[in-house]
């Protein structure tokens, strides 16, 4: 099947049909609602007719007062059927998000903490172990590292004249080798 692409006259024209058809249905829907608004205001809510003595009057607020709280019941009911539902709804986002597995992760924050008390939070208070992270490491002698430091230790300034010149160079072939 070809085919070819729409005059813009032609789209323009069809855009203006639809936009009237569309507002002649909200007109209609409109005045269905407005029908049916008096409809329900006739049956639920008869003319007021004020009467003239106290005792009628004292009925007629009676009367009243039970329709109000028969509303305010009503009312009360449906807040919680809708605050229940939305808590249903809410429930099954959490499980939709569950299901597709996508979650945006958190940024962590950089905590300092000994290894004592990172082992005591994942462990709980029931374990106490102490961890000595000292204890594997090599033994090192110190006495090693103090003759190392005393060839080297001096004074700088007699090993560069010593070094200095010829001299200095015979010594530095004597030395190394």
């Amino acid at each position: 099947f070809f085919s070819k692409k729409m005059p813009v006259s032609r789209k323009n024209y069809l855009k203006s049909l639809l936009l009237q058809v569309a507002e002649s249905m909200m007109e209609e829907e409109a005045k269905r609602k407005a029908e049916e608004k008096q409809s329900y205001m006739d049956e639920n809510c008869p003319s007021l007719s004020l009467p003239h003595s106290v005792q009628d009057l004292q009925e007629l607020c009676r009367k009243l007062h039970k329709m109000i709280d028969l509303v305010d019941d009503e009312r009360y009911d449906m807040e919680v059927k809708v605050t229940k539902s939305d808590k249903e709804v809410g429930d099954l986002k959490i499980k939709l998000q569950d299901l597709k597995g996508k979650f945006k992760k958190p940024v962590l924050k950089r905590v300092r903490m000994s290894a004592d008390a990172m082992l005591a939070a994942l462990l709980g208070s029931k374990h106490k172990v102490s961890m000595d992270l000292r204890a594997n490491l090599k033994q090192v002698k110190k006495e090693a590292k103090e003759e190392v430091r005393e060839k080297h230790s001096g004074d700088w300034r007699k090993n560069i004249e010593d070094k200095a010149g010829m001299d200095g160079r015979k010594k530095m072939f004597e030395t190394e080798a």
